[in-house]
């Protein structure tokens, strides 16, 4: 396996932002509502944004200084003269209006206007937020770190959330936010996004309330299985204790394992091999336990 290797300064700035957003990737989008002084009404997207606290609640975004000639963003000058903003979350439906928005219009230019999308008047802070929206955050903002002085240097607007709105259409049945009712986008490199959908979707338990057993305890005849890929181990590894020894030899009598047993009696590579695929099947179905009865049983 060969690598590419890069020291930042070696190369020009936008080809080190091209790698950074290619790889850091996918971001989550804060669809930015602000405004001046003087009442104008700013709205731009940014990628370079996430939650960073629950309690206090703090969502982080940057507008970065431009690269081409070291201006500062209309968004960064509003937080600084009115520290409010509504952090509106961006998702298919409206992707193509929070890209139009991202357009560099003239200051005073309302971008609500030119992307199509409507205001709705927030509760706690000034700017308003995007009805179009399925959840916008009004925060306060806390601080502004200034990360450099040159083009491309990031400016960390720290926020407050003190008002969430959540459209009622994106809870499931259980009262939880659904992944595909929100139906998110996030930022890529280049002109690219993801969509939250279909096989971009998965889930993986969290070794939260269970001390997994770790990969450096499994077998190594399975840890250097030619079949079983990273993520497999992975999830063998976050068992709390493996099958005993009688529920290991009671699987072992299953039809499926007699006739691996059987058709590969006398070719102990290849058996190992279709025991792995097997186990690996029951692993795709999160059926761990099971997988790990498989692999036992040889």
């Amino acid at each position: 396996m060969s690598w590419k290797t890069i020291y930042p300064q070696e190369i020009s700035t936008p080809t080190l932002q091209n790698y950074l957003q290619s790889v850091v990737a996918p971001r989550p989008i804060a669809f930015a509502s602000t405004m001046d002084k003087e009442g104008k009404i700013n709205l731009s997207p940014f990628s370079f944004f996430n939650l960073f606290s629950a309690n206090p609640p703090i969502v982080v975004f940057s507008p970065s200084r431009r690269v081409r000639d070291n201006t500062t963003k209309h968004t960064l000058d509003n937080v600084i003269e009115v520290p409010e903003v509504v952090i509106n979350i961006v998702n298919y439906n409206m992707v193509e209006q929070t890209s139009l928005a991202s357009t560099e219009y003239e200051k005073g230019v309302n971008e609500f206007v030119k992307a199509g999308l409507s205001p709705e008047p927030s509760v706690l802070v000034k700017p308003p937020r995007v009805a179009e929206s399925p959840a916008a955050l009004e925060c306060k903002v806390k601080q502004v770190i200034p990360l450099g002085e040159q083009g491309g240097a990031g400016n960390l607007v720290i926020c407050e959330v003190i008002l969430m709105h959540l459209k009622e259409e994106i809870f499931d049945e259980n009262g939880k936010i659904s992944p595909y009712k929100i139906d998110l986008v996030a930022r890529m490199g280049g002109d690219w996004y993801s969509r939250s959908q279909g096989e971009m979707l998965f889930e993986v338990p969290k070794p939260l309330q269970t001390k997994g057993i770790g990969v450096d305890n499994i077998p190594e005849r399975i840890r250097n299985s030619t079949v079983l890929t990273g993520n497999n181990l992975g999830r063998l590894g976050n068992i709390e204790q493996l099958p005993s020894q009688a529920e290991t030899e009671e699987f072992k009598k299953t039809e499926e394992i007699r006739n691996l047993l059987q058709q590969f009696a006398n070719q102990p590579f290849e058996l190992e091999k279709a025991i792995h695929q097997l186990a690996q099947t029951y692993l795709e179905k999160k059926e761990v336990l099971t997988a790990w009865k498989v692999l036992l049983s040889i």
